[in-house]
C-alpha cells in the first residue's frame, strides 16, 4: 500500500527569498533560531507499508552527506574496501507537501517528479508513469542558475480543479435538505461563490501544474520556486510564472590525476615485541615469592575502603590479585604497595579514580607474586601459538595483522579525504541553498537524535553555554562542502559515463526492501510477539518511489556512489613527503578486483531475470 502525505498549507509570505536561513519542524523550538523556510523546499515522502524506515532524497544528498558523517552510505565505521557492495545508497528522513495560497509565494516539492525517462544529474532511468497531456510551458533562462517556467493552464481542465476544490470544501459544509458533501455544484457555488472556489483551486492546484512543466522540461531545481500568478484569478485560463533555481552545472578539471596524502601506517619492531611479550605474559605462570613487591609483581589482597565508617561502594574485596603499576584503583594505591611483602597491613587516605571525595584505605597483602614467563623459542611458538611452528613465522604473521588493522583505520577516513581533494577543484561558491538545506538536515538529525534519548536540544545548549544560532553555524562549513561535493561528484558522473542504468536502480530497490524486512524481523524478535511481521516486496518499494517521482534522484544517488566508487580506486595517494603509495594497498584490493566484484553484481542480475 503506497500513501501520499496530505498536503499542508506552508505558503512563502510575499518578498520571501531564499536566502541563508534555514527552518526545522521540531518540538523544541529551534524555528526562531533557524529562521524562515526551508530553501530546499519539501520533498515528498516515500512510504511503504511496514517500510519502518521512510525514504528521502535531498537536494543535496548522498553520498555527499555522508561525508565524516554517521548516516554515511558506508556506514559510520565503514571503509573504502565496502564500497563496491552499493548498500546504503539512500538517506532516511521524512517530510511533507505543501500547497499555496492566493496571491501568496508558493513551494514546491523539492523531489519534483522529474520525466523517469530524462537525463538528469547522473541518471537515466527507463519507463514513465505520467500519461496526461504535456502542460503548455515555455522555459527561459536567466543568469544566477535561474529560470523562468511560464505555465497557461486552459480553461477546461481549470474547471475541472475548481469541480475539485467545490467537492473539497462541501465535504465539510453542512447545508439544509442535503448531507453533508452531497450539495450539488449549483448550490454550492451560490453558498459558497465562485471567486472562493477558484481561489481553492487554484491553491490546489498549481503546485500540481507547476510540477508536471518542471518534470516535463527536465529543470533540476535546488530551491522553493518563486511563483508569480499573472492571469486568470478571476476569470479565463489561468497563468503563472514560476522563477527557479536550478543546480549549477560544473566541471572539475584535474579530477582523474587527484592526489590525496595520506599517512602511511607502520609497523615498528618494537610494536611487534609488543604484542609478543602481551602473549607471553598471557601465558606465564604467577609464583609467590618472600621479596618486597615491585612494579609488574602481582599482589593478593584485602582490600576495604571506607568514608567516615561507612563503606564505599566497589572497593570491597576479599583474594583480589593486582598487578602493581596499572593504576586502576586511586592515584597512590600502586606506590603504597610497591614495597610491601606478605603479611603486611596499609592504612592511608586516598581519592578513589572517578571520584571527588578522598576515602580511607585499609590493604592486607596475603601474598607477593611473580609472573614468569615462558622462554620464546620455536618449540613454545609451536606449541602454544595455534599455527605456526616459528618465531619468525609468528612475528610475520603479526606485522601482516598489525598493518591491516592500521590500514583499515586509514581506509575508515580515505573518503573524506578524497572528497576534501576533489572540493579543492570546485570553483564556483557552493549555492546558498544547498548549504542551507544541508544545514537543515543536519540539525533536524541532532533534534531527533536527542528527542530519542529522551534529552531536551534546548536545555543542553543552555547547559554548554552555546547560543542556538552559533550551535547551527557549526554545521555550516560540513554542509558547504556536502554542497561542492554534490556538483563535484555529478560531473565526475557526465565525464565518466558512470550514470546508473535500470539494474543498479533494480539492485538498490531490492537492497531497501531487504533491510526493511531485516529490520522488520529484529523488531519482532526484539518484541518478544508472536505475530509474523508484514514483509514487504521489491514491486511495493518501486511503486513508493515512483508514486513520488522519485527514482531519477535515487538513480543520481546511485550515479554519484558510483563516482565516488571510481575516484577512490582511481586517484593517487602520497604520504606526506610526496612519494607515491600503492592504490591496491590504500584501498584494500585491486582494481582487477575492484572489476570482478561488478562483473560478478551483473552476472548475478542475469541470473534472477
Amino acid at each position: 500500500m503506497v500513501r501520499r502525505n496530505a498536503p499542508t498549507l506552508r505558503p512563502n509570505r510575499p518578498g520571501q527569498g531564499t536566502g541563508g536561513v534555514v527552518t526545522t519542524r521540531s518540538a523544541l523550538g529551534f524555528t526562531k533560531t533557524l529562521g524562515g523556510a526551508p530553501d530546499g523546499g519539501d520533498v515528498p515522502t516515500v512510504e511503504v507499508t511496514q517500510l519502518h524506515t521512510v525514504h528521502e532524497l535531498h537536494a543535496v544528498s548522498l553520498p555527499v552527506e555522508a561525508v565524516g558523517e554517521e548516516n554515511s552510505p558506508f556506514g559510520a565505521r565503514r571503509h573504502v574496501g565496502q564500497i563496491d557492495g552499493g548498500h546504503d545508497l539512500v538517506a532516511q528522513s521524512e517530510v511533507e507537501l505543501i500547497r499555496v495560497g492566493l496571491g501568496e509565494g508558493m513551494g514546491l516539492p523539492r523531489r519534483h517528479g522529474v520525466h523517469l525517462g530524462a537525463w538528469r544529474g547522473g541518471a537515466h532511468v527507463s519507463g514513465r508513469r505520467y500519461t496526461s497531456h504535456p502542460v503548455k510551458t515555455t522555459c527561459e533562462a536567466h543568469e544566477g542558475n535561474k529560470v523562468v517556467l511560464s505555465v497557461e493552464i486552459d480553461e477546461a481542465d481549470f474547471s475541472r480543479d475548481i469541480d475539485a476544490a467545490l467537492s473539497k470544501i462541501g465535504r465539510d459544509l453542512r447545508l439544509p435538505g442535503f448531507r453533508q458533501g452531497k450539495a450539488p455544484r449549483k448550490v454550492l457555488e451560490a453558498r459558497i461563490g465562485l471567486e472562493a472556489a477558484r481561489g481553492q483551486a487554484l491553491q490546489d492546484s498549481i503546485p500540481q501544474y507547476l510540477a508536471r512543466a518542471v518534470r516535463e522540461n527536465d529543470v533540476d531545481i535546488i530551491a522553493t520556486p518563486e511563483i508569480e500568478i499573472t492571469g486568470g484569478q478571476l476569470a479565463g485560463p489561468v497563468t503563472f510564472k514560476a522563477t527557479c533555481e536550478v543546480r549549477p552545472v560544473v566541471t572539475v578539471p584535474g579530477y582523474a590525476g587527484l592526489r590525496v596524502e595520506i599517512d602511511a601506517p607502520t609497523v615498528s619492531d618494537a610494536d611487534i615485541d609488543d604484542v609478543v611479550t602481551a602473549e607471553l605474559r598471557r601465558q606465564g605462570t604467577l609464583t609467590d615469592v618472600s621479596r618486597p613487591a615491585g612494579v609488574g609483581d602481582f599482589v593478593v589482597v584485602d582490600l576495604v575502603g571506607s568514608r567516615d565508617g561507612a563503606p564505599v561502594a566497589g572497593l570491597a574485596v576479599d583474594d583480589w590479585s593486582y598487578e602493581i603499576g596499572k593504576k586502576w584503583v586511586s592515584p597512590e594505591f600502586d606506590d603504597k604497595l610497591t614495597g610491601a611483602s606478605a603479611g603486611a597491613e596499609l592504612t592511608f587516605t586516598d581519592t578513589p579514580n572517578g571520584t571527588e571525595e578522598p576515602a580511607d584505605f585499609v590493604v592486607k597483602v596475603t601474598s607477593v607474586q611473580e609472573l614468569v614467563v615462558p622462554d620464546l623459542t620455536d618449540e613454545w611458538v609451536a606449541a602454544n601459538v595455534e599455527g605456526f611452528d616459528t618465531i619468525a613465522a609468528w612475528k610475520a604473521s603479526v606485522a601482516e595483522r598489525m598493518t591491516e588493522a592500521r590500514w583499515n583505520q586509514v581506509r575508515n577516513s580515505l573518503v573524506e579525504k578524497v572528497t576534501d581533494a576533489l572540493v579543492e577543484l570546485v570553483s564556483v561558491d557552493a549555492p546558498e541553498s544547498m548549504v542551507s538545506a544541508d544545514l537543515q538536515r543536519r540539525v533536524q538529525n541532532v533534534v531527533r537524535q536527542f528527542a530519542s534519548q529522551g534529552m531536551d536540544l534546548e536545555q543542553w545548549l543552555q547547559a554548554t553555554g552555546q547560543e542556538p544560532a552559533t550551535f547551527v553555524e557549526s554545521f555550516r562549513p560540513a554542509s558547504v562542502k556536502a554542497a561542492k561535493v554534490d556538483l563535484a561528484l555529478r560531473a565526475v558522473v557526465e565525464a565518466e559515463g558512470l550514470q546508473a542504468d535500470d539494474n543498479d536502480v533494480e539492485r538498490e530497490l531490492a537492497g531497501i526492501a531487504d533491510r526493511s524486512n531485516d529490520d522488520a524481523i529484529r523488531q519482532q524478535m526484539m518484541s518478544g510477539s508472536k505475530k509474523k511481521p508484514k514483509l514487504i516486496t521489491v514491486d511495493q518499494v518501486r511503486a513508493a518511489y515512483q508514486a513520488n517521482d522519485a527514482l531519477v534522484d535515487l538513480a543520481a544517488e546511485i550515479s554519484k556512489s558510483k563516482a565516488l566508487d571510481w575516484l577512490v580506486h582511481n586517484v593517487t595517494y602520497v604520504d606526506p613527503s610526496g612519494a607515491t603509495l600503492d592504490s591496491d594497498t590504500v584501498v584494500g584490493h585491486s582494481a582487477a578486483d575492484h572489476q570482478h566484484d561488478h562483473d560478478h553484481q551483473h552476472d548475478h542480475d542475469g541470473t534472477d531475470s
